[in-house]
């Protein structure tokens, strides 16, 4: 995993950063007395979790994209809103950076990760790095989703990016030693003729080491946050840095999704700006949210440290204000501000849409595919409070695939269940002819599937938690679907249905004893029988931090994404029949009374 350390730390104006004269140079000491003390303001830029996004589209409904505070994404409408803001401030004023997950997320990238892979003989750029090249970003931190096509296909891309990808606690696994540039600095020359030096370290998230387990066992390691800040900002500031940034992969709640599976927090950005002196602004990401400004203060130091996060997919651009004063032969950063650009304000570059439309519509006709037909329709929308066939469907598929993978083993006559959330209210199959891009829509992330061995106790306690997610609502009165779930803001994909079991959810019931009537085959659930559960690898790893299954003796593991395996299915089966696998489960209830 060697690197050439030398392209890209300490790049400057005069290597290539693209950082010219602000203007004309005047005397570089002030002569005499009474005169005011010189003064310097830059623009830093930044986005994140962009997710494969290029253009203002949506590939799994095949339109623009468009949500319901009708947000506009992709690079190319950032692009526009940093060419304004590089008008505004002057292009030599500014830097833009981005905290990661980059590669990951729309049918776009995961046609150039498996369909045309960039990583094949002669193979294409990838979409993301030809976009963020020409617009011209100075550096980049690693996310946890940039592992999700294997190293092979992140090291490629990094190779045809023009900006460094920064991880100072992405460590090869052998030699503890950065796998990637921990930061980047580069030099901005001031009207006065001096240069201010801003340098940007890059971290990524810990939950690498089990999100993705297979890909980066025994090859790399990712220790905390705050412990490789705290040794990296001492020695940037040694080496002369007038202005330190972080770019963190990490929200700022100082929450974890996976519970005690590894000691570091997921969320840390808040704490590394509380623990760690001598840092300046950091930009968050990682958590999907929108922080346009967030100041923290630091313990030791006193002095207050700006985060901010742009909104997910491009829909937001952050931008740093940084006032520096020349003082006692130094910069010092007199001030620091953030906000957020919307980028549904802005037009897409032209610029960027001509230089992907190709590719755009290459993506556009491979998930037009038809590959099957469906006897009904089925739809997503009411999934998170109702056993409805959508989710069916997906639980179906993962067992027959498990039950398959398992015949012929010492495993094979133990009962398979299988674990579904709803990605995506919006999803839906239709009656008829069936696209690729239709069934991807059911399973928008590149989680792959595994099988693992549970008790029927450890499965009630799973659903007890996983049914966290309702809001307690007494009995009697009406109940509002669009109030009901989501408690203690739990996302969709952290409430898991299991199809092949029967049971109620009492949502009248506080949270620990809500799960009633759990039955197995029309009986009781016996609590020490063995099951065979089908799970997605997120949730395996400790993904939502589930009670027992990221200990459960793991009997199969498949590489395959769980989104091309129900593809797959259903250009085998070439007909999706409800009557097959749909029926009610599991209900809501309140004392005993059915909900819906």
């Amino acid at each position: 995993m060697s690197i050439d350390r030398r392209k890209f730390l300490g790049r400057t104006a005069a290597t290539g950063a693209g950082v010219a004269l602000a203007g004309a140079a005047v005397p570089a000491e002030a002569r005499g007395h009474g005169r005011p003390p010189q003064r310097y303001s830059f623009t830093v830029m930044g986005t994140t979790d962009l997710h494969g996004n290029v253009f203002n589209w949506d590939y799994f409904t095949d339109k623009e994209f468009d949500d319901k505070e009708h947000n506009d994404v992709g690079l190319a409408k950032i692009a526009t809103l940093v060419e304004q803001v590089r008008k505004e401030k002057g292009r030599h004023n500014t830097l833009l950076i981005d905290a990661g997950d980059t590669i990951q997320g729309t049918q776009l990238s995961y046609y150039y990760a498996k369909v045309d892979p960039i990583t094949g003989a002669g193979g294409p750029v990838h979409p993301m790095a030809q976009a963020m090249n020409a617009i011209g970003y100075d550096a980049a931190a690693l996310g946890n989703h940039e592992f999700n096509y294997g190293i092979p296909v992140l090291r490629k891309f990094e190779e045809q990016c023009d900006f460094p990808l920064l991880g100072a606690n992405a460590l090869d696994a052998r030699t503890q030693t950065p796998a990637f540039p921990p930061y980047w600095t580069t030099r901005l020359r001031t009207p006065c003729g001096r240069t201010v030096k801003v340098a940007v370290l890059g971290l990524t998230n810990p939950g690498i080491a089990i999100w993705d387990k297979a890909n980066v066992q025994g090859k790399m390691t990712f220790p905390g946050l705050e412990e490789q800040a705290a040794k990296y900002v001492p020695r940037l500031r040694s080496m002369g840095a007038d202005v330190v940034i972080v770019s963190a992969h990490s929200g700022s709640s100082g929450t974890s999704s996976y519970g005690d599976q590894l000691p570091h927090i997921e969320n840390a950005a808040a704490l590394v700006a509380e623990q760690v002196p001598g840092i300046d602004a950091i930009l968050v990401g990682h958590a999907h949210t929108e922080i346009p400004e967030y100041r923290v203060t630091n313990k030791e130091t006193g002095r207050e440290v700006v985060l901010s996060e742009p909104l997910k997919w491009g829909q937001r651009l952050t931008l740093f204000d940084f006032g520096l004063v020349w003082r006692k032969g130094r910069w010092a950063v007199e001030s620091v501000s953030a906000k957020v650009l919307n980028s549904n304000a802005a037009a897409e570059d032209r610029r960027i849409t001509r230089l992907l439309g190709d590719e755009h519509a290459k993506v556009v006709r491979y998930v037009n595919q038809v590959i099957g037909t469906s006897t009904a329709a089925m739809a997503a929308a009411e999934a998170p409070y109702k056993d409805v066939p959508v989710l069916d469907f997906i639980n179906h598929v993962q067992a027959e695939t498990v039950k398959a993978a398992l015949a012929g083993t010492e495993h094979a006559a133990l009962p398979v269940l299988s674990q579904a959330s709803c990605f995506s209210r919006t999803a839906a199959i239709p009656a008829g002819k069936v696209t690729i891009r239709e069934v991807a829509g059911l399973y928008p992330f590149e989680n792959t599937l595994e099988a693992r061995l549970l008790t029927g106790a450890q499965l009630r306690e799973y659903l007890e938690f996983s049914a966290r997610y309702y809001v307690t609502t007494p009995a009697g009165g009406e109940v509002d679907p669009a109030k009901l779930t989501n408690a203690g803001n739990t996302p969709d994909y952290n409430y898991d249905v299991i199809s092949g079991l029967g049971y109620e959810i009492d949502i009248a019931r506080e949270p620990g004893s809500r799960i009633g009537r759990l039955t197995y085959d029309g009986k009781p659930l016996d609590e020490k029988a063995q099951f065979v559960l089908a799970v997605n690898n997120y949730r395996a790893s400790g993904g939502g931090n589930f009670p027992h299954i990221a200990k459960a003796r793991q009997l199969w593991a498949n590489s395959d994404e769980i989104r091309n395996t129900i593809i797959t299915w259903v250009k085998a089966q070439g007909t999706i029949d409800g009557a097959r696998f749909a029926s009610v489960d599991w209900r809501l209830t309140r004392d005993g009374t059915p909900v819906f």
